[in-house]
C-alpha cells in the first residue's frame, strides 16, 4: 500500500513539472497548442531508404567517381530535411544530445549539438519531455556507428505531452489496457501499428481484386426493421421521429440481393454487422463482414473466386502464398481441399449420415456419441452438431465444406438430385469458418416456405432463427436470376494474415466491459 501511494505521488509530481513547463511555453508566447502545422519534406523510412539505396550507389563505384555521382543522383547525405513524429527516448544533454523520434513508418535518430542549435534553443530543447510531439530540421548524415540520422538546426515543439509514457524497458504489457488505451498501444508497440497497417491494405486489397473483376461496391442500410440473412441475435433500438422499433443489421445479404434482382449483376460490401452475442478470441459483437453476389454463377464459382482472394490477397500484403499462425504453415498456393460435410464426419467421427435414415436414428447415434442436441433439432441440425464436435478442429490447411443439409440453410438452392442438402460451402483454415457460400436461392415459392419453417423455429425458442421479409420476397417474385452469393469474415482473415491471436488484436477499438464490471 505504501508503495503504491508513493508511486501516485511521484506520477503526480511528474504530471505537475510537465504542466508547469507548458505554463512557461504560454508566459513565453510559445504554445504549442497554437501552431496550426508544420511542413515535412520527408518520413523516416523514406530518408533511411533513400540514403542507403544512394549510399550503396555510390560505394559501388569506388571512391574516384563519388563527387560526379553524388551530383548525379542528389543522395540525401548532406541534404536539408524535415521531419515530425513523437519523441521516444533522450539521451546525452552536456552539449550534445540525441533523440529517436517516432512517425508511421518508423523511427530515426536527431543528433542535437549547442553550437549549431544556439544556446537559448538548445536550452528549450533539454526541457522536452519524452512524448512530446515535435518538428525538427536539419542535414541527413551517417554517425561514426552507422545510424542515418539528422544533424538538427532547427527543433519546433509542436504538442507537449501532459502524460508520460509507460515506462521504456516494460512498456505497456497489460493487455486489457492495451485493447482500451489503444492510442498508447500504438506509441509503444511497433507490431500493433505494423498489424493495422496491414488491415487496411488487406481491406484495399480485396477491393483492388474485386474492382478488377467487375464488381460494384455499394453501401446497404444498418439500421433495418427486419435483422434477416444469418443466424444471430440481433441488437435492437427505438427510433424516436417514427416511433419505430429497428433492428442492428445481422447481414449485408437481402439487401444486396435486392440489387441483384435490380440489375446489378455483381455487387459487393465492406460494412460493420452487429451480433448480440458472446465475446471470446474469435467473437466481438460488431465486426467487419464482406458480402458479394454474382449473377449467372453458383457456388461453385464462389469457390473459385475465394480461391483466387485469399491467393491475391496474401501475395499482395505478404508478398506470399504461404502463411504462418500459431507456428502452423498453411498454404494457400495449393488447390484447396474439397469435402462434403457428410464426408468429413464419416472421416473424424467415423459416423456415415448417408446410412441414416430417420430423425430417431440421428438422435440415437447422437447419444452414443455424446452430441447432446435439443428437441426441436432434426436431422440435418444433428448432421451439423456433429460436424462442429468432430471435424472443425482438424481443417487446418485451405478447405471447403460442401452440401450442407437444408435444416440449417434457408437460404439456398437445393441439391436437384438430393433435396435434403443445399448448394452451400463453407471455408475453413485454422479449424475456423472463414467465409460461407451459397448457390443463391431464387425461388420465392420455396422461399416463403423456408421462412415459415424457420418463424416456426423461433416460436420453439430458436433466438437466431429468421422471420419473413414481405419486402425481400416481394424482390424475389419479381424475379432474381441464378446468382453466387459469399460472405467473408474480414477479421479473422486479418488475423490469420498478421498472426494475431485474438480478434481483438485486429480491431483498433474493440468492444471491452466497463472497467467497473471487469
Amino acid at each position: 500500500m505504501e508503495n503504491t501511494q508513493q508511486t501516485q505521488e511521484q506520477l503526480s509530481d511528474l504530471l505537475q513539472v510537465r504542466r508547469d513547463k507548458l505554463t512557461d511555453l504560454q508566459n513565453e508566447n510559445r504554445d504549442p497548442f497554437k501552431i496550426m502545422k508544420f511542413d515535412r519534406s520527408h518520413t523516416s523510412n523514406q530518408i533511411k531508404e533513400n540514403y542507403t539505396e544512394e549510399e550503396r550507389e555510390i560505394k559501388k563505384r569506388g571512391s574516384e567517381e563519388t563527387e560526379k555521382i553524388i551530383a548525379k543522383i542528389s543522395p540525401l547525405d548532406g541534404k536539408i530535411v524535415s521531419i515530425a513524429g513523437r519523441i521516444m527516448s533522450k539521451r546525452g544533454m552536456g552539449k550534445v544530445g540525441f533523440v529517436h523520434v517516432s512517425d508511421i513508418d518508423g523511427q530515426i535518430q536527431l543528433f542535437v549539438k549547442k553550437d549549431i542549435l544556439g544556446e537559448e534553443e538548445y536550452n528549450r530543447f533539454k526541457k522536452l519531455d519524452i512524448g512530446d510531439i515535435i518538428g525538427a530540421e536539419g542535414e541527413v548524415f551517417t554517425t561514426q556507428t552507422g545510424e542515418i540520422s539528422i544533424r538538427a538546426d532547427k527543433i519546433t515543439l509542436l504538442s507537449k505531452s501532459l502524460l508520460p509514457l509507460p515506462e521504456k524497458f516494460h512498456g505497456m504489457t497489460d493487455t486489457d489496457l492495451r485493447y482500451r488505451q489503444r492510442y498508447i498501444d500504438l506509441i509503444m508497440n511497433a507490431e500493433v501499428k505494423d498489424t493495422f497497417i496491414k488491415r487496411s491494405k488487406i481491406i484495399s486489397s480485396i477491393r483492388s481484386y474485386l474492382n478488377g473483376q467487375g464488381f460494384l461496391e455499394v453501401e446497404t442500410p444498418m439500421l433495418v426493421s427486419n435483422a434477416g440473412g444469418a443466424a444471430a441475435r440481433p441488437f435492437e433500438t427505438h427510433f424516436n421521429a417514427l416511433d419505430e422499433d429497428f433492428k442492428l443489421r445481422i447481414s449485408l445479404e437481402l439487401y444486396l440481393k435486392r440489387l441483384i434482382v435490380g440489375g446489378l449483376e455483381k455487387v459487393f460490401e465492406i460494412g460493420r454487422v452487429f451480433r448480440n452475442e458472446g465475446l471470446d478470441t474469435r467473437h466481438n459483437p460488431e465486426f467487419t463482414l464482406m458480402e458479394l453476389y454474382q449473377a449467372y454463377t453458383d457456388y461453385h464459382g464462389m469457390m473459385d473466386l475465394t480461391e483466387n482472394l485469399y491467393r491475391h490477397v496474401a501475395e499482395e500484403v505478404l508478398g506470399t502464398t504461404k502463411i504462418v499462425y500459431n507456428g502452423i504453415e498453411m498454404d494457400l498456393g495449393k488447390p484447396f481441399e474439397r469435402i462434403t460435410m457428410v464426408d468429413a464426419v464419416k472421416k473424424y467421427a467415423g459416423v456415415d449420415f448417408n446410412e441414416i435414415k430417420t430423425l430417431e436414428e440421428a438422435r440415437t447415434i447422437a447419444k452414443e456419441h455424446h452430441v447432446e442436441f435439443e428437441e426441436r433439432h432434426k436431422k440435418g441440425d444433428i448432421l451439423n452438431l456433429f460436424f462442429e464436435e468432430f471435424a472443425e478442429e482438424h481443417l487446418i490447411q485451405p478447405t471447403f465444406v460442401m452440401d450442407h443439409p437444408v435444416e440449417i440453410s434457408p437460404l439456398t438452392k437445393k441439391k436437384p438430385e438430393n433435396p435434403d442438402y443445399v448448394e452451400r460451402f463453407e471455408f475453413f483454415m485454422n479449424g475456423w469458418e472463414m467465409a460461407n457460400a451459397y448457390s443463391e436461392l431464387n425461388d420465392p415459392i420455396d422461399q416463403r416456405e423456408r421462412f415459415k419453417a424457420q418463424e416456426e423455429q423461433l416460436a420453439q425458442g430458436d433466438e437466431e432463427a429468421n422471420t419473413t421479409d414481405e419486402d425481400f420476397m416481394r424482390a424475389l417474385e419479381i424475379g432474381m436470376p441464378p446468382t453466387g452469393g459469399i460472405g467473408f469474415g474480414i477479421d479473422r482473415m486479418c488475423m490469420l494474415l498478421t498472426d494475431s491471436p485474438a480478434i481483438r488484436d485486429v480491431l483498433l477499438f474493440p468492444t471491452m466491459k466497463p472497467l467497473e464490471n471487469k
